[in-house]
């Protein structure tokens, strides 16, 4: 019954907003259109705010499904890329509770003082703020109570509408609305183990523990739980604070580059990025020695590249900054991304169709971001496969270049991008990377060089002859084997032909 009350009160909040307008089946229906309410503003507007309406669950698919802009129309993505977590806390009471049974301890064995209001709070979790026992300052997130059981029920809401989808509306099954739906449970699903993003953070640190660029939170692993979080409080100013930055003496261009240099190490160097770079998950230290370094917060989305990957975002980027689409094209024929009987030449005419206006802008007003987005569009009738994790890494693009024009209007990204990636592409196909090949390899030739010996003694005394002799038998055998049943069977048939004459006759 509460499953049934919710799916009605889905429907009724999307006729409001006039949704079925998304439907074409039902777009004419002149009840649904006397029925709804907001049928004269923007669609895409009024979805985002549907989803508003429904609640933090919803608003959380509606950012993941900003992210899938290979799917989703422009106007709907950067309307849905709005959507902010603007939930209200849970009692600190609760928030209490739930840090006790996760952590195994009272609030006052484990911090001298604890914050019971905190400093942010969205659909799945909460922070607040206290201090250990030895005087070091934290930040503890804790998830909210019962919010996996919530999160299950809206999940399977969401999996029967998008079977409607695809049923009800003819580009229902090319919008892969039951995928969309299922790339939302698993993000949930990392989201809420919160073990899973202390190991991130972790992760993230160790990858920039030297780093001159940013700062990531130490986590405290002994008081780490599935749902409880508990790691080193980071202090800043919000990034987006420009003018408070700019107060207090950082060098915003400066900073804006460091910003492209920070994703770019991250993809090319780790291969393992921080998905949710949106200007809420991001501060700048301004005191200290420490001043001007970026800060990330919140490592529950993360991405990972191999290194066919990786490989294939340098060719397709130095081939976009050398403006040579037939390398752009090669490139999704070498990874296997597009059918082998796909015709290059065709392949490169479309990818010069979506490049050559851009370049015939100023190199300032171009944005690389959308450019990968109109490329991925553009390939869908070439049989494209986008990968996901490469509609993480140009979700996660169009935040960096976004985040970096807002700092520096004059910010260009291909200008600071390019000698980084010229660079890693010498060091991948150059001497370094060969030397770098033999360093990996090396333990694994110490341990084979001295088993050669007997190797290649027992491969040549090994009697070859003989064992295509022994297998030549074999198959003699057999077939003669095969040749006496046929012949056995020949006979029963004959046989059986003569008794069926003599009956007849």
């Amino acid at each position: 019954m509460a499953r049934l009350t919710r799916l009605l009160r889905i429907f009724a909040v999307g006729l409001r907003f006039g949704l079925h307008e998304f439907i074409p089946r039902f777009a004419r229906n002149p009840f649904l259109r006397l029925a709804a309410r907001r049928t004269g503003e923007p669609r895409a507007r009024r979805l985002r705010e549907a989803l508003e309406t429904l609640g933090p669950i919803y608003v959380k698919f509606g950012q993941v499904l900003s992210t899938r802009r290979d799917l989703v129309p422009l106007d709907i993505a950067d309307e849905l890329a709005q959507l902010q977590d603007r939930v209200p806390p849970f009692p600190s009471a609760l928030a209490v509770a739930e840090i006790e049974q996760g952590l195994g301890r009272k609030i006052e064995a484990v911090f001298a003082t604890f914050e019971r209001e905190p400093v942010a709070s969205a659909s799945i979790a909460q922070v607040h703020l206290a201090t250990l026992h030895d005087g070091r300052e934290v930040a503890v997130k804790v998830l909210r109570p019962r919010v996996e059981e919530e999160i299950a029920k809206d999940v399977a809401l969401l999996a029967t509408g998008a079977e409607f989808v695809e049923r009800l509306w003819p580009d229902g099954r090319r919008l892969k609305p039951r995928e969309v739906v299922a790339e939302f449970a698993r993000h949930l699903g990392n989201e809420l183990n919160l073990m899973h993003e202390a190991a991130n953070a972790s992760q993230l640190r160790r990858n920039f523990e030297h780093s001159a660029l940013l700062l990531v939170p130490e986590v405290h692993w002994d008081l780490c739980s599935e749902r409880v979080m508990v790691m080193q409080r980071m202090h800043g100013t919000p990034v987006s604070q420009v003018e408070m930055l700019r107060a207090k003496g950082i060098d915003i261009p400066a900073l804006a580059r460091a910003g492209v240099e920070i994703f770019f190490t991250q993809v090319f160097r780790d291969g393992f990025f921080h998905a949710d770079m949106h200007p809420g998950n991001i501060l700048v230290t301004t005191e200290g020695e420490a001043s001007g370094r970026y800060v990330a917060l919140d490592f529950g989305i993360m991405g990972t590249l191999t290194e066919v990957d990786k490989n294939y975002l340098a060719q397709n980027f130095l081939a976009f900054f050398n403006r040579d689409y037939r390398r752009v094209a090669q490139a999704h024929l070498d990874a296997g991304w597009v059918p082998a009987d796909t015709r290059i030449d065709e392949f490169e005419t479309a990818i010069r169709a979506v490049c050559e206006p851009v370049f015939a802008r100023p190199l300032k007003e171009i944005y690389f971001g959308r450019l990968l987005l109109r490329l991925f569009q553009a390939s869908r009738r070439f049989n494209v496969e986008i990968q996901p994790q490469l509609v993480l890494l140009q979700k996660t693009l169009l935040n960096i270049e976004g985040l970096g024009r807002q700092l520096d209007p004059d910010l260009d990204l291909w200008r600071s991008a390019k000698p980084y990636l010229e660079r890693w592409m010498n060091e991948q196909v150059g001497w370094r990377g060969l030397l770098r090949a033999l360093r990996q390899e090396a333990p694994f030739w110490a341990s084979t060089l001295p088993q050669l010996p007997r190797l290649a003694h027992r491969a040549l005394s090994r009697d070859r002859l003989g064992e295509l002799g022994a297998t030549l038998e074999r198959l003699a055998q057999e077939n003669a084997r095969r040749n006496d049943l046929l012949s056995a069977l020949l006979m029963v048939f004959t046989v059986a032909l003569i008794l069926l004459a003599i009956s007849l006759f």
